[in-house]
């Protein structure tokens, strides 16, 4: 067979995109494939075998349409593109998740739907929901809490709480990861999937979960109800609230369920009830929603029937694979124990290692400081002996000071005696000068007035002589040059030796009384310097008697 017939047998493809929460893939599809072909290869692709939760879905129009299995993909009225773009997503959702979600996949698959919608605003979810549901996202990606891991901002590029909440409390990013971590740090030991679980567990209590809703009105001409489809059957809201329906169907209650072009019909298994009718916006929105019908009703049927082998095999490994993953669990726990403990062991002989060198460095040290001081007080003693000896030689010197002391007050005692007898006689010759000074001064005064005796009595004579001389020759008072020389010189030689001899006299007893005050003023300094050598002598002998006491 030649090349050419090789390449003609070849089928025709085209490519598909495979969207799923966490990742794409890229497929290349026959022509004649049906819709089953192409969601069986995306389902080995993924290892997923409950397949019957999940579907591909596209959007035309702006309208979301679930690809139908038993319909070739290109008849479908599919986007015309190339890759042609599908999501994988669950189309139907459990009732109880911990029991219908066998396979690990299949609950990751949930866990991550669920969580975008609950970050998309698609699911209703209060604060304290969001948090304990974000501790519970950070366990599954993070694994347990290290706070010498985890340090703070290690939340910082990761979404975990709706927009909506985040404007409701104003509170910043460390806060609500503070919050978020304080939970955090409690799930400490759950694994991945176990925290998955968990965190499917609380959303689907929630009263948006797996409700798909469409607006619907009674009559053709108001759209003012909401129609929502679940697991456990058929909700009507009004317009403007979603969480408490006004009026439920559950498939157990349905007897069946058609449209004719936008009007939709619900019978309810009691015959006697009201048959509920309502209008869509379209044709195909009657057909999606009884799509949806459909696979929950057979969805919730078939969860109330003995479980197929198929089912039975997929739950028995499920047990076997939770059971040996439990025990790998505990293995991993004891191990992880064991090693945190080995961790902790080490630490602390570590830390008693280090006790013991900072204890063995301090010993060191104190015997280093202990050798020191023996050599300090070995100085010390040495240089206490050396002032011993030096204290003995100073007391032997202060015993022969104080010897010295004693004769020096001894004399000193004799030289103020002495000193007291010269100052005594001092004071006695000071007595005998004050009083040979008053006399001196009577005699002085005596003199004085002897003096002035004789001057007076000078005075009278010339005046006498004078007057003789006027009585005897009176016209030679007038005229004297007319005297006789010889006469006159007589007459005058008489009284000049008179005067002469008066004079002398006067003159000898003043310069006898000039050489009696000169002998006084002399003999009053000799006595002044007298007494200041006494003066010193007593000062020097008082200052070396306080010496001598403070020797003492």
């Amino acid at each position: 067979m030649s090349i050419r017939g090789l390449k003609k047998k070849q089928p025709k493809t085209f490519k598909v995109k495979i969207i799923t929460v966490d990742a794409e893939m890229e497929f290349s599809c026959e022509m004649k494939w049906k819709g089953k072909d192409l969601f069986d290869l995306v389902c080995r692709a993924l290892g997923l075998r409950e397949t019957w939760f999940f579907g591909l879905q596209y959007t035309i129009k702006g309208m979301c349409t679930w690809l139908k299995m038993d319909k070739k993909v290109l008849d479908q009225e599919i986007p015309k593109e190339d890759p042609i773009s599908f999501h994988f997503l669950a189309k139907f959702y459990p009732e109880k998740v911990e029991e219908e979600l066998l396979q690990e996949i299949t609950q990751h698959l949930f866990f991550l739907q669920v969580k975008k919608q609950i970050l998309d605003e698609e699911i209703y979810c209060s604060p304290e929901a969001t948090v304990l549901l974000a501790s519970y996202a950070v366990q599954a990606k993070y694994g347990d809490y290290d706070p010498n891991f985890h340090e703070p901002g290690f939340l910082a590029h990761d979404e975990l709480l709706p927009k909506r909440v985040l404007r409701q409390y104003q509170l910043t990013a460390e806060m609500w990861e503070e919050k978020i971590t304080a939970w955090y740090a409690e799930h400490r030991g759950i694994a991945r999937d176990e925290a998955e679980m968990n965190y499917l567990k609380i959303a689907q209590d929630l009263e948006m979960y797996g409700v798909n809703y469409f607006p619907i009105a009674q009559n053709k001409n108001h759209t003012d109800l909401l129609l929502g489809v679940d697991a456990k059957g058929i909700h009507i809201y009004s317009i403007n609230n979603r969480f408490s329906p006004n009026k439920s169907f559950e498939w157990s209650a349905i007897r069946n369920i058609s449209y004719s072009e936008k009007e939709l019909t619900i019978k309810p298994l009691d015959k006697k009830a009201e048959v509920f009718k309502f209008f869509s916006s379209q044709l195909k929105v009657n057909k999606l929603i009884l799509q949806l019908c459909i696979g929950n009703h057979d969805l919730f049927m078939r969860r109330r029937k003995v479980d197929s082998i198929e089912i039975q095999q997929m739950k028995a490994q499920a047990r076997e694979e939770k059971a040996r993953k439990k025990m790998e669990n505990q293995r991993l726990a004891r191990e992880k124990q064991l090693r945190e403990e080995a961790e902790r062991a080490k630490e602390e002989l570590e830390r008693r290692l280090f006790q013991l060198e900072d204890e063995a460095r301090q010993a060191n040290e104190a015997l280093l400081r202990s050798q020191e001081a023996a050599e300090l007080l070995a100085e010390k003693a040495q240089i206490a002996e050396e002032e011993a000896k030096l204290l003995a030689q100073n007391a032997a010197e202060a015993e022969q000071e104080r010897q010295r002391l004693e004769i020096t007050a001894l004399k000193t005692k004799e030289e103020k005696r002495l000193m007291e007898q010269k100052m005594r006689e001092a004071e006695l010759i000071a007595v005998k000068l004050v009083k040979e000074s008053d006399r001196r001064a009577k005699e002085a005064e005596h003199l004085k007035q002897d003096l002035h005796e004789a001057r007076e009595a000078e005075r009278k004579a010339k005046q006498k002589l004078l007057d003789i001389t006027r009585l005897n020759y009176p016209h030679m008072v007038k005229y004297p040059q007319y005297l006789p020389t010889d006469t006159r010189d007589a007459n005058f030689d008489k009284g000049s030796i008179k005067l002469d001899l008066k004079d002398i006299d006067l003159k000898r007893l003043s310069f006898e009384i000039e050489k009696e005050r000169l002998d006084y003023l002399e003999k009053s300094k000799k006595f002044e310097d007298r007494l200041k050598e006494l003066k010193s002598e007593i000062h020097a002998l008082k200052l070396e008697e306080k010496q001598s006491g403070l020797y003492s």
